[in-house]
């Protein structure tokens, strides 16, 4: 179905819309545009002029329109600077890099302040860390500067990173782990960028902290070594598990490569069955997933040790927890398995920072899963 709404209706700046259909296939309304060739060709580095040197297509994700989501459809000019200089120009409702408008992003950081990043990416089909990148991203860029050197009562936070769009810059983001604010968001990922936050920080508060979680990267495990000296690191159990996944996904794909036909006939589809948990899944894929570790021994070792640790968490005391890693790791060593016993090394590493969960029961599911609170109680 053809249309004629002017583009200045749409806000998509630079964009002629050809049409707006509805497209059964993807179950999603199109906006089909052409670039406004009136629109002059600008080098988004240098601001000056340039010219076309050819034009690029790209499908962006829009607020839902008419009870259906929806895609954009643009058309973007390549700039040519000289011979060995050509980029893309800038787009106002969209960043470089990122497959989602502004005004999208926009409404996934507003409805994080009211319901759970996991309720957000249920209601509009995005993946749970793409709504917690968007809503930092759109955090950042709209809250006023915050100062450290304003905070006081903190004991524990946390620090992570996140993508400003996939492949791009990053920012890192700091919380206050009890109260569940964010109370600092820097850009870069360096030790450098973590160190200069707690350096602000007044003597007497960056004193208080005694523990802070992150993942298991060493850059923030640096700045808090030489800034906050008697705070413990936690490694957050999210990125542990992660990690696991990783080490089975590899795993899986090299059984793919050995098995006959009717083994990667069974191996098809599966791969979100052996990362999911057992009470995730329903009836049709639990049957499947038992047919696969009957047939596939080393699937069954890798699910049935993904269950052991995950009861590490479920540990009272730090020696406890000390010694369930210990004998976890003594049977990954065993395994003829490299991406098992490379995981089991790495865990032995970070052990320490691990076990000092059963200390502080300390984890940012319960930031990253729920809400980010916009407010600054921790100030005076």
């Amino acid at each position: 179905m053809g249309t004629n709404i002017p583009s200045n209706i749409l806000s998509l700046q630079g964009q002629r819309v050809n049409r707006i259909f509805f497209d059964p296939d993807l179950g999603k309304v199109v906006i089909h545009g052409s670039r406004d060739r009136r629109r002059k060709a600008i080098d988004p580095v240098t601001g000056r002029q340039g010219t076309v040197n050819q034009y690029f297509r790209r499908k962006v994700t829009d607020l839902p329109l008419f009870g259906h989501p929806c895609v954009i459809d643009i058309e973007l000019a390549q700039v040519w600077i000289s011979k060995n200089e050509r980029r893309l120009e800038h787009c106002e409702f969209v960043d470089k890099g990122c497959r989602y408008t502004k005004r999208f992003c926009r409404l996934v950081s507003g409805l994080c302040r009211h319901i759970s990043i996991q309720a957000v990416s249920k209601h509009l089909g995005v993946r749970w860390e793409t709504v917690k990148n968007m809503d930092r991203y759109i955090l950042e860029s709209t809250l006023p500067a915050l100062d450290p050197s304003q905070l006081k009562g903190l004991t524990m936070i946390g620090v992570d990173e996140v993508a400003r769009a996939k492949g791009h810059d990053y920012m890192t983001v700091i919380y206050d782990m009890v109260e569940g604010h964010l109370i600092g968001v820097e850009t870069g990922r360096t030790a450098e960028v973590f160190s200069d936050f707690l350096k602000k920080l007044r003597p007497e508060t960056a004193s208080a902290i005694e523990a802070v979680a992150m993942d298991m990267g060493p850059a923030y495990q640096k700045a808090v070594r030489e800034c906050l000296p008697n705070a413990d690191i936690v490694f957050d159990r999210f990125h542990v598990m992660k990690n696991y996944s990783k080490a089975l996904s590899n795993q899986r794909r090299i059984e793919f490569r050995k098995a006959s036909k009717p083994g990667k006939e069974l191996l098809k589809g599966t791969h979100y069955l052996v990362l999911k948990n057992a009470d995730k899944l329903n009836d049709t894929q639990s049957e499947k997933l038992q047919k696969l570790l009957d047939e596939n021994a080393n699937l069954n070792i890798l699910y049935v040790m993904k269950e052991q640790l995950q009861s590490l968490w479920s540990s009272t005391t730090v020696e406890q927890m000390h010694e369930q890693l210990n004998a976890w790791c003594l049977l990954a060593e065993q395994s003829p398995m490299y991406y098992l016993r490379k995981f089991a090394k790495s865990l032995r590493k970070h052990a320490v920072g691990i076990c000092n969960y059963a200390k502080y029961k300390l984890t940012s599911a319960r930031i990253e899963a729920g809400n980010v609170s916009i407010g600054m109680s921790a100030l005076e």
